[in-house]
């Protein structure tokens, strides 16, 4: 039995950060628990290899069947192993809008408003831009711009321009409003997960003890007090006391399905499990927020893109042989190459469409491989008003969580999905990319709102962002309090996107290594 002074359960990108930052001055005992692997691999360090990324990588959770999209069963891809999504994600560095954490602060997440957490952002990250205002050039969480974007990427920011929505260079400076290129986590070409940047650097420090394959069964909790994780390797429990305490960031389906695991959230639904009710708190599951994402897609006439055929084949093979030489060309894309944000709806404080342009044809989250040349222009909803759940489907904690994200519940959503589809279609009309010949792959009539609804509930799925199952906020119903303790226990932390009370206005990596950043900072202030 071994014991430290403090376990960090989940090496993705709160967790690798959390654990990092608590370690790395030598003078606390932390032991951080991966159910995954090492991911140090050239799969997971080649950006362009991440269609091709290994399953042991990849938790692949599958929804509830969706009312919202027509009874289809969505996917959920979840990054297993160090670095989690982070090391299989398309590695965009998106913080969110400034009036997203102005507004935590305002329904009563004290201490969060965009002044409270951009020094957090600025300590994480090193850009290589330098640092500013708004970036950090220092941080071990290297933010690069792309080496070499598909011209079809630049063709598309033109093409927005041409109909007056301006470029912008830094979705994450003054204004976030704009099309431009990403920037990405990459350093030297090559994927810069949250491991990479918190976890290798210090994995052979004394003090520091990093567990991957280890399953965690249970939180050990003793008169109000989380003590310790039972665990499992491969066929045999064991246990990890925690001296001091234990932080949760396992995500936002496994964070909440640990806790009830443990005896932590809805009493009656741990009740038909067979599970002991340690804590009763109903919110543990609930408030599950999504950014629900539309593909449209063209097939083009010119090769420029990235193609299923012989041609893109061998261009491909030639790509792998330079990245692996030198670390440059075209197998440093990110995929999600440019994009956007844009406000389609009168009123809204932020803008509340995000695109994300790929020169290559996806379907079905790139798991179907589509013959030919192409380009696909994600549109995601970014504060949807559906909310959903995760549940237990057994209490066996091998087994996955039951997600029921409740797609498109809110009419408010088709109805901003519907206006981006349109913007996807008139930048896509644009001169710079009809250039290349563009033929659509889903025709439907612009102006027919029942034709439109109808292809989006047949198509649209997530685009990768599950938030809020162990929301954050300063009423006793909240799962943590804004210094992200969990109410009704001693000892217990949770730091990862399922603290978010709203969804941020974009992707949710740095934002969940942010929370990671503050998480640490709270345990220091508070020991």
């Amino acid at each position: 039995m071994e014991s430290f002074d403090y376990v960090v359960i989940g090496g993705g990108s709160g967790g690798s950060a959390v654990a990092g930052r608590l370690a790395v001055d030598g003078t606390r005992r932390v032991c951080l628990i991966e159910a995954g692997g090492r991911n140090d691999n050239v799969l997971i360090k080649t950006p362009g290899f991440m269609p091709f990324i290994r399953n042991s990588s990849n938790y692949k959770f599958d929804t509830v069947p969706q009312k919202g999209l027509n009874g289809r069963i969505g996917y959920q891809p979840r990054g297993k192993g160090l670095g989690g999504s982070s090391a299989i994600n398309a590695m965009v560095y998106i913080r969110g809008n400034k009036w997203d954490y102005d507004n935590w602060a305002d329904i009563g997440c004290t201490g969060w408003s965009y002044d409270d957490v951009l020094p957090y952002f600025k300590k994480a990250e090193s850009n290589e831009r330098g640092g500013d205002d708004f970036h950090g050039g220092g941080g071990p969480l290297f933010v690069s711009d792309q080496g070499s974007p598909n011209p079809t990427s630049h063709a598309f920011v033109e093409s927005a321009a041409s109909l007056q929505m301006r470029p912008n260079d830094d979705f994450n400076g003054e204004r976030q409003e704009g099309f431009g290129l990403y920037q990405v986590t990459q350093r030297n070409g090559e994927r810069w997960s949250a491991a990479r940047a918190y976890v290798e650097p210090i994995r052979d420090q004394g003090n520091f003890a990093v567990r991957t394959n280890t399953l965690v069964e249970k939180l050990v909790v003793e008169s109000g007090r989380v003590t310790g994780v039972l665990v499992r390797r491969g066929k045999r429990s064991e246990m990890i006391y925690a001296r001091k305490g234990v932080i949760l960031s396992a995500g936002a389906f496994n964070s909440p399905q640990i806790l009830m695991l443990s005896g932590i959230g809805p009493a009656q639904h741990l009740k038909e499990h067979g599970i002991d009710v340690v804590l009763d708190r109903p919110e543990v599951g609930e408030n599950l927020q999504d950014h629900i994402d539309y593909v449209s897609g063209w097939e083009t006439e010119s090769d420029v893109p990235i193609g299923g055929t012989l041609k893109g084949t061998l261009k491909m093979a030639g790509a792998i042989v330079e990245h692996r030489r030198k670390r440059t060309g075209a197998m440093t894309t990110p995929y999600a190459e440019a994009g956007g944000f844009w406000t389609v709806t009168d009123g809204a404080p932020a803008p509340d469409i995000q695109w994300h342009f790929v020169p290559a044809v996806l379907e079905d989250h790139g798991r179907e491989n589509v013959k030919g040349y192409g380009f696909s222009l994600h549109a995601c909803v970014l504060r949807p008003e559906s909310r959903g759940t995760v549940r237990l489907g057994s209490n066996d904690a091998a087994a996955a969580p039951v997600i029921d994200p409740n797609f498109l519940d809110d009419d408010r959503d088709i109805a901003v999905l519907r206006e981006g589809i349109r913007l996807s279609h008139r930048i896509a009309e644009a001169p710079p990319l009809q250039v290349y010949g563009p033929t659509d792959r889903y025709p439907v009539d612009l102006n027919d709102d029942a034709a439109l609804d109808e292809m989006i509930r047949n198509r649209a799925d997530t685009v990768y962002h599950p938030v809020g199952t162990c929301r954050m906020g300063a009423d006793e119903d909240a799962v943590v309090d804004p210094q992200l303790k969990v109410r009704g226990l001693e000892g217990l932390w949770i730091a990862d996107a399922s603290v978010m009370p709203k969804i941020v206005s974009g992707n949710t990596n740095a934002p969940s290594i942010m929370i990671g950043e503050r998480c640490a900072d709270f345990i220091k202030a508070a020991e």
